[in-house]
């Protein structure tokens, strides 16, 4: 059913769709970072999120059980990295990085996925897909650093990127092993497995960090973040990437990450009032060149 509902709609519409709503919680996570615990809303986010898929994959993921028996690595490795690993990582770097390192960090992404597609399901590489990455990462470099490539050199790294960098790697090998899986298995019933799994292997780590550091707080701040992250970067987001992974390859698929800061600065000007830069324009049309590259050629099959 699900399949067949998102087949409606481009693959690629669905992606940018996910960056977007990604671009919302990279920045919300930064904004309340002192008042609500990385690990607590990432347990959270998954915990309601389940709630609220679980009455509608129910049935796909009790028919899929004796398949989902037979891969059970493969599902408890997507549920571990997907959903208890990634966004842990993520919310940990950013309490104490700033969103510029964040996005630069998360720019190599296309690379490391592309890389381990190669090793992981030997998929091949075009020569046009690596100058699409090339074009659209300079695209990400002239909005992070305005232009000013001395910007670079003035960059200060701290514990909170090895978080990032961790993050990077770990989207990277669950966005690969999404290919791995059986036909029985995608779509709603993998979706179901990995974010009760996940959930529950951020469990006890929620439990720690509220004995010994915060425990989560009940406001309205935080019941709206839990609410937002929960249905638009969680549900919504994992089933579109899941999607069209499947329908367009991890080579392709892994190029849209560098539509993040794109939407970072969308949202600022929207939400924010913030003004539109030249080389906001010039770094947007190189980030979209670099899609429009990378995305001409079929890649190869595994």
């Amino acid at each position: 059913m699900q399949h067949s509902f998102l087949n409606r709609f481009s693959p690629y519409l669905l992606l940018v769709l996910t960056i977007l709503f990604w671009a919302g919680n990279f920045n919300l996570a930064r904004a309340i970072h002192a008042d609500v615990p990385p690990l607590g809303l990432s347990f959270w986010r998954w915990a309601v999120a389940a709630l609220i898929l679980l009455p509608f994959a129910w049935g796909s993921m009790r028919a899929a059980l004796p398949l989902a028996r037979e891969h059970w690595r493969l599902v408890l490795a997507l549920a571990v990295l997907g959903i208890a690993g990634f966004n842990s990582l993520v919310y940990l770097g950013l309490q104490t990085t700033t969103a510029t390192n964040g996005v630069l960090l998360q720019s190599v992404t296309p690379i490391t996925m592309i890389l381990l597609a190669g090793l992981v399901l030997h998929e091949k590489s075009t020569l046009a897909q690596w100058a699409g990455i090339g074009v659209s990462l300079v695209g990400v470099l002239v909005i992070i650093t305005k232009a000013d490539w001395q910007v670079l050199q003035q960059l200060a790294f701290n514990r909170g990127d090895m978080w990032i960098v961790l993050a990077t790697l770990d989207w990277s090998l669950y966005t690969v092993l999404l290919r791995k899986l059986p036909q029985g298995l995608r779509g709603m019933p993998i979706l179901g497995f990995s974010i009760t799994l996940g959930a529950l292997a951020i469990l006890p780590l929620y439990v720690y960090e509220s004995v010994t550091f915060q425990t989560m707080p009940v406001t309205a701040v935080s019941v709206a973040s839990i609410a937002y992250v929960a249905v638009f970067p969680s549900l919504l987001s994992y089933m579109f990437w899941n999607h069209a992974t499947q329908k367009l390859g991890v080579n392709r698929t892994g190029q849209f990450s560098h539509l993040m800061p794109v939407f970072g600065i969308l949202l600022a000007t929207l939400l924010l009032g913030e003004r539109l830069q030249f080389y906001h324009a010039l770094g947007m049309l190189l980030v979209a060149a670099g899609l429009v590259l990378t995305n001409k050629f079929k890649e190869g099959k595994p």
